[in-house]
């Protein structure tokens, strides 16, 4: 038996490529696809007192998640904050990426490097370095007022949508900037020159060719920045205040002080499927477009 499997492996490149991948399959089963069934299971169980949990199968926590105006309304605001952070990450770091890419021909990766150096430190202390500048005794509204400028502090700087925004668009650009650098720092040049040889303008070089030929880039930038800032629940936690709330604070709270982990696991089970579907649309987009580029 054993010389048949021996066999089987030295001609068979699936069961080579399995052995290879084993370790990593056995670590996402283990780490990630065991949990999410446990949440799943939990989704259609019925909290019937503190301590206590009913097993009995029940769709009803769905039911209570769509009843529950707080829940669908943290639901929306955490995909709407989402969206805005990934746009505004985009539209301050493909200039950048732009302009390493095709300006600077020296040193590169000493430029990168240099990008992403704060995000070498901790995650806690880049949003509490933030709490600190956004306060309102922070750094922008004592300058402010020592200008002269303001006679009273900025208070929607602080505990709001605006500084969940701004701490987690900061937070995850080092993200966006390799995908968009990798995709601008790959298109052929000499595609550019022959545009501007052919009288395009500069806006419609880029528009024609350059943004194009970077979609890649900008979709794997898009993916990875929002899937995971819909569940971020530490920067609306720290700087959100009331306001700021996202429905990851809920989720967390159920899971906690609530103590109703099957409204919980409904709640994290609904945020998951909203954040596939926003996925393949955006799947589905991309393949769109690049038929339509090639």
């Amino acid at each position: 038996m054993l010389q048949v499997w021996k066999s089987f492996y030295a001609r068979s490149d699936p069961a080579k490529a399995y052995s290879l991948l084993s370790p990593a399959l056995i670590l996402v089963t283990l780490a990630m696809l065991i949990p999410l069934g446990l949440m799943l299971s939990f989704s259609f169980f019925t909290q019937v007192s503190f301590t206590e949990i009913d097993y009995s199968f029940t769709v009803q926590r769905y039911i209570d998640f769509f009843q529950k105006n707080l829940l669908v309304s943290l639901l929306i605001k955490s995909v709407k904050i989402s969206f805005i952070v990934t746009f505004v990450t985009l539209l301050t770091a493909y200039p950048v990426c732009y302009y390493i890419a095709f300006y600077v021909k020296k040193n590169k990766m000493l430029w990168l490097v240099l990008l992403t150096l704060p995000f070498w430190t901790s995650y806690l202390l880049r949003v509490f370095s933030w709490k600190i500048i956004l306060g309102t005794k922070g750094v922008i509204n004592s300058s402010l007022i020592n200008a002269g400028l303001l006679s009273e502090p900025l208070t929607f700087l602080m505990y709001s949508e605006t500084a969940v925004i701004i701490t987690l668009t900061h937070a995850w650009a080092a993200f966006a900037l390799l995908p968009l650098y990798v995709s601008l720092d790959k298109i052929d040049f000499s595609l550019i020159e022959a545009a501007r040889d052919l009288g395009l303008s500069r806006l419609e070089t880029f528009w024609k060719i350059t943004l194009p030929l970077s979609l890649p880039g900008i979709i794997g930038a898009i993916l990875i920045i929002f899937i995971p800032t819909v569940g971020d629940y530490v920067t609306p936690a720290l700087l959100g205040g009331t306001d700021g709330r996202m429905l990851s604070n809920m989720i967390q709270a159920y899971f906690g002080k609530v103590n109703n982990l099957p409204l919980g696991a409904a709640s994290a089970t609904i945020m998951l499927i909203t954040v596939a579907i926003v996925t393949m649309i955006v799947s589905y987009t991309t393949k769109k477009l690049t038929q339509r580029i090639s």
